[in-house]
């Protein structure tokens, strides 16, 4: 948590869980078993952290600067299930320090 990409990473992690959480337990629940309360406490978790994820990708991306191009990814990566986990993958294969 140091560093500006270890809260990054830390940040992904959490936002992609629990989007994964919330399309594949939640809104299962909701939906087959009709457990709303699931969906409505994992979409409030899920909405705190990923606000919280974007701003620690634009931080990192403007301490790294990188290309529009890079963040458009890391904001995308966001939205899909694993993306934010694939796309930590990416950054530590090319730059990651």
């Amino acid at each position: 948590m140091k560093t500006v990409t270890g809260r990054f990473r830390i940040a992904g992690i959490w936002e992609g869980i629990s989007l994964l959480l919330l399309i594949f337990i939640a809104m299962p629940l909701k939906y087959f078993a009709d457990i709303s309360s699931a969906v409505a406490v994992m979409g409030m978790i899920h909405g705190i952290l990923f606000p919280l994820y974007l701003i620690a990708l634009v931080h990192l991306a403007l301490v790294k600067k990188w290309k529009i191009t890079r963040w458009l990814m890391g904001g995308l990566a966001g939205l899909l299930p694993f993306g934010t986990f694939v796309f930590e993958s990416y950054l530590r294969k090319r730059d990651w320090k």
